[in-house]
């Protein structure tokens, strides 16, 4: 069998080098010769020197070339050595054993040396990979993370590696960028490699296709063309997956911050408009209401300042919102805690209730009447109102309002429910943003997208939550739990 030392396998510089040293190789075993010959050398001496030069044949130039060397050094040894001279009796036993010694030398010896060669180049092959992968490194620590990472990716990989072609699919931001010799058929490659989660190579092509998986799952695709082993392949991916991800890290971090300086902003515009708003309105309120209180009104006249005064009662009452939520936001409300019963606090928020249809609507059931929590009564009454003001508003004509109160060994859930339209699933989370609401809703019924982002605030000011389950068939539910900061009333 033949070896990597061969002809067959070797660059063709190595090739007129190797053909160079059999040349070699074939004088010396005719210098010898002739040496051996006029110099008398006995059998045992010329055959030793002729099973060196077959050694020396087999390690540099391979077990092909050694075998051709052993041949022709058997020939020339039963030619000019072994009785009868200057004739060939290659038939004669001494001579096949002859020629098997040095074959078989040849062979260990070209296997051995082949076998050297070939760890020798892989070790070094694998040297200058690490030092390729080393140089990537310490560039990948460079990468401006501001900028989507796909164009300074491949630019380094194409510089350090060198080969063919190379691409890179960033799903994140759906942009894919490629360097090399590309077909014009293959300008898709990566993305395809990604959207078929199933990377295929190409051995013909030296083509090799990763898919890149960041912590929570695949965030792009990689696609080299040229001689490149696996290893760094899969290392490449492997730095390319980090890019990506820290650049994904690095854009949330830099959004969230944003929106925090927004909401600071946002928050303090209201914390300042709440402020102005409420001297002028506590002017309309005392207006109207004195209008009313003095009589001597026409019907329609009456009518008007009743009108005015209720909507500037409303209008106050979001001022309060206003002011509670910029409060909450910067952390500034100190919670008035006391013992409260579940019961009276809900019966206190239904006679706060002023229209009749509504309260006649309302079925309150608390499953424990002596049960007291601790918490700050303002804060959960006004949670409580702005459940029962949304159930009113969004609730089919009529429909009950059932409010319940439910506790465990760790908390205590206050519930209100209703019948009616529902809301989205994809909203269900973000109601409670401040200024959002849903979009098949907001048209339909009037609203601030105020109300339920201060009763987050308020459930968390407590360490509890709020969340809402809503759905064709049961209606919607708004869900208020608080921790069992409580205890029972003697």
């Amino acid at each position: 069998m033949a070896n990597r030392t061969d002809l067959g396998e070797r660059h063709p510089l190595s090739a007129l080098l190797i053909i160079g040293q059999a040349l070699a190789a074939a004088t010396i075993l005719a210098l010898l010769t002739y040496l051996g010959f006029v110099l008398g050398a006995d059998l045992t001496t010329i055959s030793f020197l002729y099973l060196l030069l077959v050694v020396s044949t087999a390690l540099f130039c391979g077990f092909w070339y050694a075998s051709v060397i052993s041949l022709l050094a058997v020939a020339c040894l039963d030619y000019f050595f072994v009785p009868p001279l200057f004739q060939f009796a290659i038939s004669e036993p001494h001579n096949w054993v002859t020629l098997a010694a040095f074959q078989s030398t040849a062979l260990v010896i070209g296997r051995l040396s082949g076998k050297e060669l070939r760890s020798s180049r892989e070790a070094a092959a694998h040297r200058k990979e690490m030092e390729q992968l080393y140089e990537l490194s310490r560039s990948f620590l460079l990468l401006d993370l501001h900028e989507p990472p796909g164009p300074q990716l491949v630019v380094l990989i194409h510089r350090i590696f060198s080969p063919r072609a190379v691409a890179l699919f960033d799903v994140n931001i759906a942009r894919q960028d490629r360097m090399g010799d590309w077909d014009p058929n293959e300008e898709d490659l990566a993305k395809e490699c990604y959207l078929r989660a199933a990377p295929l190579g190409d051995p013909r092509s030296e083509t090799a296709q990763r898919i890149l998986n960041a912590g929570f799952g695949p965030v792009g695709a990689l696609v080299v063309r040229g001689k490149l082993s696996t290893l760094v392949v899969d290392a490449l991916a492997s730095l390319a997956a980090i890019a990506m991800d820290r650049h994904q890290s690095l854009e949330k971090e830099e959004r969230a911050e944003t929106e925090m300086k927004s909401e600071q902003l946002r928050a303090a515009v209201m914390d300042a408009l709440a402020h102005e708003f409420k001297t002028p309105l506590t002017a309309v309120v005392t207006a109207s209401s004195g209008l009313l209180e003095l009589g001597g009104l026409t019907r329609s006249q009456r009518d008007l300042a009743a009108l005015i005064d209720d909507e500037a009662v409303r209008l106050n009452e979001l001022c309060t919102r206003l002011l509670l939520t910029a409060k909450l936001d910067a952390r500034q409300v100190g919670l008035q805690r006391d013992d409260v019963s579940l019961r009276d606090l809900v019966s206190e928020v239904l006679t706060s209730r002023p229209a009749q249809d509504v309260r006649d609507r309302l079925e309150v059931q608390v499953e424990d009447p002596g049960f007291t929590v601790n918490v700050d009564r303002a804060l959960v009454a006004m949670i409580l109102t702005q459940y029962i003001d949304n159930a009113r508003k969004y609730s089919s004509p009529g429909t009950p309002i059932p409010i319940a109160a439910r506790t465990s060994h760790s908390e205590v859930v206050i519930s209100v429910h209703n019948s009616g339209s529902t809301i989205q699933i994809e909203d269900r989370e973000r109601i409670f943003d401040r200024f959002y609401r849903a979009k098949d809703l907001k048209n339909s019924v009037p609203g601030t997208g105020i109300g339920l982002s201060v009763v987050r605030k308020a459930a968390e000011a407590h360490h509890g939550h709020v969340w809402v389950i809503s759905n064709d068939h049961e209606g919607t539910t708004f869900y208020l739990s608080l921790p069992i900061g409580a205890r029972r009333a003697h």
